[in-house]
């Protein structure tokens, strides 16, 4: 009896010395781009120290179709809507976002995913895509836009800002309804 115990008592010592002589925790690797980390709100310390890095596609009329292209490819329209302007993920056509609105933090949406949903990307998508991406979600919104969303002439109603409906006032007896 006192051999049996000595034995299991043996084998469980040499299983934890075993499994404290491990190196750490192991990593894996994977492959993919480099994807450096760009802060997210407000960084501690003097801000003229800080360079973002800076999207090489901004205002590529090429780039911006690609980003079209991509968007709907990688599916990016099934979460965030066919243009983008919402759906199971948010609207990226807003003016608001809660991770920021620059091309270097849009990028590491893509490349990092944020919590409640978006998936990382950064080891699937090369990172000129991704860059090409950024390009078209900063497009929206404005004349530079590929395909734009279009909105039925039988659904249009009057801009909640300056009561228009493309460029005629709805104030005025021309353009009352």
């Amino acid at each position: 009896m006192r051999i049996g115990i000595l034995l299991l008592a043996s084998s469980l010592l040499a299983c934890a010395v075993g499994c404290r002589s491990a190196s750490g925790p192991t990593t894996v690797a994977m492959s993919g781009p480099a994807i450096t980390a760009n802060p997210v709100g407000p960084v501690p310390g003097d801000p003229q120290h800080l360079v973002y890095t800076t999207n090489p596609y901004t205002n590529d009329p090429v780039a911006l179709q690609d980003g079209r292209r991509l968007f709907n490819w990688y599916n990016c329209s099934g979460c965030h809507g066919g243009h983008a302007g919402g759906g199971m993920g948010p609207s990226l056509r807003d003016e608001v976002w809660l991770y920021g609105n620059r091309d270097d933090q849009i990028f590491d949406s893509i490349a990092h995913g944020r919590s409640n949903g978006m998936p990382a990307w950064g080891t699937k998508i090369p990172q000129d895509q991704i860059w090409e991406l950024v390009a078209y979600i900063k497009s929206m919104r404005t004349p530079m836009e590929p395909d734009p969303p279009v909105e039925p002439s039988n659904e249009k109603t009057a801009n909640p800002r300056d009561n228009t409906v493309l460029g005629v006032n709805t104030q005025t007896p021309e353009g009352r309804r």
